[in-house]
């Protein structure tokens, strides 16, 4: 059987206030040649399908149109939702979507309720989970003390485990969208965090038991372990990732178990470069003319503030999105988060911030920690909910 793990399309996101519709359309369409070429049997899709928990009418519109697409290739799918999307929003038509082999799994309650593919070789069982926050499910399993996502990852789990030790099927597949230790780029620019000071990553253990764990959240490609991997978003989300591949996994299953994991490229529309120099030179190294074309990112270091820099850039560089500067010597200054970093952190790291300023930099004490990411947690599920 024949695997294609994706994640993170985020359709309807912006990138520096420009739409990325048109590009990441043109990479969808090159995923689902992709899954014409290599006759995959089964899509998997791990989360944050949409950017937005409302996305608008073209963004439900953009999802059919792939989801119709990938489903006339012949090959079955399973969607879970993320940390960005509404449960309720994406899951509205599973109902009728899986009649077609396409099964949308967003409701807690089905993590451990297998969709049972099958080969020449007898059963795979596809386990979805989605994107459990822990102050919205913790209620469903008051016993189970659900505290924090690794708690609530490894009750998932562990209930996976016993139902393929029920079945007995050797080979079983988790989806899910998650934050799993040890996955480089968690920190990048285009993602909040959804863990708090780093305690509440999932262990790579947590997958055991497994045949492959098919990861969402992170926007790089990352190998945790042969079974357990990050596919990453298929289009360039910050300039964190421009020199990060953008693909997918081929997963390939035999009689017993794991036998390969193939990368294979997807297209990258518009490249992302990060160019470093005086606004002079950024204006007359004629080296830098292949870049005219792709979205850049200046850095400026003349020791002044050029007059009109952003403007005389995008003359050369049409897709000139983020301007920074930075002398080289930074003049004496009490440090302070410009509004374009902070909307990079998460709400936890805000909060905290802000204690460190009005406490004369001392910031959140480990209870308080504790505190903030239980009401954050809780108002993120009500927005869930919304």
């Amino acid at each position: 059987m024949k695997i294609l793990h994706t994640s993170d399309w985020h359709i309807g996101r912006t990138f520096h206030q420009h739409s990325t519709a048109e590009a990441l359309s043109s990479v969808l369409d090159a995923l689902v040649a992709l899954v014409r070429q290599h006759a995959v049997d089964v899509v998997v899709v791990a989360g944050d399908v949409f950017d937005s928990s409302t996305p608008s009418a073209p963004s439900v519109e953009e999802l059919d149109r792939v989801l119709v697409a990938l489903s006339a290739t012949g090959a079955r799918v399973v969607v879970t939702s993320g940390n960005h999307d509404s449960p309720a929003r994406l899951g509205a038509k599973s109902a009728f979507t899986a009649a077609a082999g396409v099964h949308i799994v967003t409701r807690p309650e089905e993590h451990d309720r297998a969709v049972v593919l099958e080969d020449d070789h007898g059963p795979v069982h596809v386990y979805g989970i989605p994107y459990l926050e822990p102050a919205l499910v913790r209620h469903r399993w008051p016993d189970a003390r659900l505290t924090n996502q690794a708690r609530v990852m490894g009750f998932a789990l562990d209930n996976i485990r016993a139902d393929i030790a029920a079945h007995g099927s050797p080979r079983s597949v988790v989806v899910a969208h998650t934050f799993v230790a040890g996955a480089e780029g968690s920190s990048c620019e285009s993602e909040r965090s959804i863990t708090s000071g780093g305690v509440d990553r999932v262990p790579v253990p947590t997958f055991d038991g497994v045949t492959y764990a098919a990861l969402g959240h992170i926007h790089r490609r990352n190998t945790l372990a042969a079974h357990v991997r990050y596919s990453g978003a298929p289009l360039h989300l910050s300039f964190s990732e421009e020199a990060a591949p953008r693909g997918a996994w081929l997963v390939t299953l035999d009689a017993v178990g794991l036998a390969s994991v193939d990368w294979l490229d997807l297209p990258v529309p518009r490249r992302l470069v990060t160019l470093t120099g005086t606004l002079e030179e950024l204006l007359s190294d004629e080296s830098l003319a292949v870049h005219a074309d792709d979205w850049v990112r200046a850095r400026l270091l003349d020791e002044h503030r050029p007059v009109d820099p952003m403007r005389r850039l995008s003359v050369r560089f049409a897709h000139c999105a983020v301007l920074e500067h930075l002398p080289p010597v930074a003049p004496a200054a009490h440090p302070r988060r410009t509004a374009r970093v902070l909307t990079e952190l998460s709400d936890e790291e805000v909060i905290a911030d802000f204690l460190v300023h009005v406490r004369d930099g001392e910031g959140p004490s480990d209870d308080e920690r504790a505190l903030v990411a239980d009401v954050v947690s809780s108002v993120r599920g009500q927005a869930a909910r919304a």
